[in-house]
Formats: structure tokens, sequence, C-alpha cells
């Protein structure tokens, strides 16, 4: 008797989600607006309906936007000793390091730091030699959709890639876990601070920012002079610019900065990404 009502409640759902979709969308902005209209119906919860955008989404971004920077990736120099990597992979936290011959243009391979534990008994590390355990660099444009590098991570098994610059110097990395934050949201680990900071750079010129960072602090990191008289918070600046709470994926320039809104509700802005626009597209 469970089992039949389970399959009956399972028909429900599909068939309520069916009707929904009644009228095919003939633009990505109508299928999103159709799956939000789903949401509002109940059909599935506000987390569902963020993941789902976020993978519509997916398609539209280039690794450029979510790469690390190359000043902020954490390296590892091939004349380095066991004992001088140690702290440094420990300390990070991370789980795979670039390895570098005379700058960090050159990347002589990858380093997994599960290989380093074979080495941890004393007897075997007079056989230590690092170029034997690395593993062979994978490198990506700039440009590359992150939907067509994640195709590319699962078919490979690779979890990291170099990005490279249309010069080909190295311009930051992008790991799996990157990709996969744009489409599931932040992922923290162990290792991660339990407070994160309201503004975390991604890029040269591409920040993400939590919509309740104070104004003060906003003017501090981006030199910008909005008033914090009026408004504590850059949410209630932008809702103010906007004229109205915008929706996800809303975009408005001011001044030198863009700003899109990456998460929201009806009554309130969650996540904001904030991008230094160039010179010339000011002045245009």
């Amino acid at each position: 008797m469970a089992e039949k009502e389970s399959e009956k409640n399972g028909r429900g759902w599909l068939e309520r989600l069916s009707l929904a979709f009644l009228s095919e969308p003939q633009s990505r902005n109508e299928l999103i607006e159709m799956l939000r209209q789903a949401q509002r119906r109940d059909l599935f919860d506000y987390n569902a309906l963020t993941m789902m955008e976020n993978v519509i989404q997916v398609a539209e971004t280039q690794v450029r936007d979510i790469m690390i920077p190359r000043s902020q990736m954490v390296v590892i120099d091939e004349n380095s000793s066991y004992e001088d990597m140690l702290p440094i992979v420990t300390n990070s936290g991370h789980s795979r390091f670039p390895v570098i011959g005379d700058s960090r243009d050159e990347i002589v391979g990858i380093l997994l730091a599960k290989d380093l534990l074979r080495y941890a008994d004393m007897s075997e590390r007079d056989d230590f030699e690092l170029r034997d355990i690395l593993r062979s660099p994978v490198f990506v444009p700039e440009s590359k959709r992150i939907d067509d590098l994640l195709r590319e991570f699962r078919a490979s098994r690779n979890h990291m890639a170099l990005v490279v610059d249309e010069y080909s110097g190295i311009a930051g990395l992008v790991t799996i876990e990157d990709v996969l934050e744009q489409i599931v949201g932040e992922i923290d680990d162990e290792h991660d601070e339990a407070d994160q900071s309201n503004i975390r750079r991604h890029g040269l010129t591409r920040y993400s920012v939590r919509a309740t960072t104070p104004l003060e602090e906003f003017n501090d990191v981006f030199a910008t002079e909005f008033n914090d008289e009026q408004f504590d918070t850059i949410a209630g600046e932008l809702i103010q610019k906007f004229g109205h709470v915008p929706a996800r994926g809303e975009i408005i320039s001011i001044g030198r900065l863009q700003f899109k809104v990456m998460s929201a509700d009806s009554r309130r802005i969650h996540n904001i990404q904030v991008i230094i626009l160039p010179v010339a597209a000011i002045e245009s």
C-alpha cells in the first residue's frame, strides 16, 4: 500500500511539473522565469531553483571569471626539498600544487599532497625526487566556458587546470571545486576559516561581495564614495539605484563598477559580483 501511495505521489509531482512547462520557452530568460513560477507553486524548494539557475548561468561563464589569479596561487619550487615543501602543503590545506621552474610561467608539473605520504618514513626519504612523483599539468585558455571545462575534468579525472592568457603566460588556476561552487554555492572544508571575509577577489577585476557588507568597508576596498549615512550596506545602496529589489542576474553599472546580483529572493539581495570596468567601457 505504501509503495502504491509513493508511486501515486511521484506521478502527481511529475504531472504538475509537466503542466508548468506546457508552453515551450523561447529564450533562456523565459526558461528561468518558468522555473521561478514552478518554484512559487512549490514544485521544488528555493535551493533547487538556485542550483537550476546556476546550471543555466554556467553556460555563459568563462574560466577567467572564476579562476584563482596567478598572484594567489600556492606553488612549490622544483628545487624544494621534502622539508621545504611540507610546511607549504600542511599550512595551505590544498591537495594539489603547481610546481614551477624559474618563474610562475614555467609549470613543470602538478604535485598531489597524497604522493608525499610514502616519504613520511625517514627510511624512504633518501630516495625522494620531486620530479618522480609529478603529474602532467593541464592548460586551458581564459576564454574556455566552465561547462566545457567540467566535462573535461570528468572525462580526464583531472581536478586542476592552469589557465593561460592570450600571450601563453600563466594567468591563474582553476579547480573542479571552483566550477562546482558556481552551481551549488560555496563549498567550505575543514581548512576554510569559519568567518569568511565579506569581499573576496577571484581575478584581476572580479570580486564576490556579500550584500550585507558595510558601505564603509566597501568604500575602503573599491575607493568609492557611497554615502553611508542613508544606507548601512551595499545592498541598500543597490536597491536604491535599481529602484526595486533586483532579481538574480540583474546588472547595473555605477561609475567604474559593474554590479551583478548573484543570489536574491523577493525581499533581499544575498550576494553580488563586482567587476571593475576598463576605462574605455566607462567612457562609452
